[in-house]
């Protein structure tokens, strides 16, 4: 092997190291950016302070958030907004209630920026009847926050109680 070769090949090797150097700290950055585990811790939080009559996880929504409520429910549709969400659904839910809803987790799974939250909710409607529903909700969180969310519940249950009680 002649000098030139030798030289040459240590420039590549050198080159591919610095390569991997550089490139390192951006897989890794990339890997990092979703926070699984400080998500569930998130999300897991919210719902303890729901059921100790404390918070809810609508506190962690962002004021850009879209809320879906899937199927075929009265209240199915995605909210452009936190704002909208609140004021279309959640208050007047509330309001339907005369002691509210205690969540009871089965199940909670983290992905990436995604926790998915398999939980029962049970309440006492302002008619004193029971409410109960089963829900998964699918949240996309950024920077702690709420960006998106897909509910999933039984809306035969929800459209007896969202017609049955009247705001009061």
């Amino acid at each position: 092997m002649t000098a030139t070769s030798t030289i040459t090949r240590n420039i590549m090797a050198l080159a591919i190291v610095g390569m991997a150097l550089v490139a390192g700290p951006q897989i890794s950055k990339a890997q990092t950016a979703a926070d699984p585990i400080g998500n569930k811790a998130i999300v897991q939080r919210a719902f303890e302070a729901w059921a100790a009559g404390t918070g809810s996880p609508y506190d962690l929504l962002a004021d850009n958030a879209t809320w879906t409520i899937t199927g075929n429910s009265l209240a199915s549709k995605t909210y452009p907004s936190r704002e909208a969400f609140i004021n279309e659904v959640i208050r007047p839910f509330n309001a339907r209630m005369s002691v509210g809803l205690k969540p009871t987790i089965r199940n909670i799974y983290a992905e990436g920026n995604t926790v998915i939250v398999f939980f029962d909710a049970s309440g006492t409607a302002r008619d004193g009847k029971p409410y109960v529903n089963t829900y998964a909700w699918f949240l996309d969180l950024r920077d702690g926050r709420i960006a998106n969310a897909s509910a999933f519940f039984d809306s035969v249950t929800f459209n007896d109680f969202w017609t049955r009680v009247a705001v009061q």
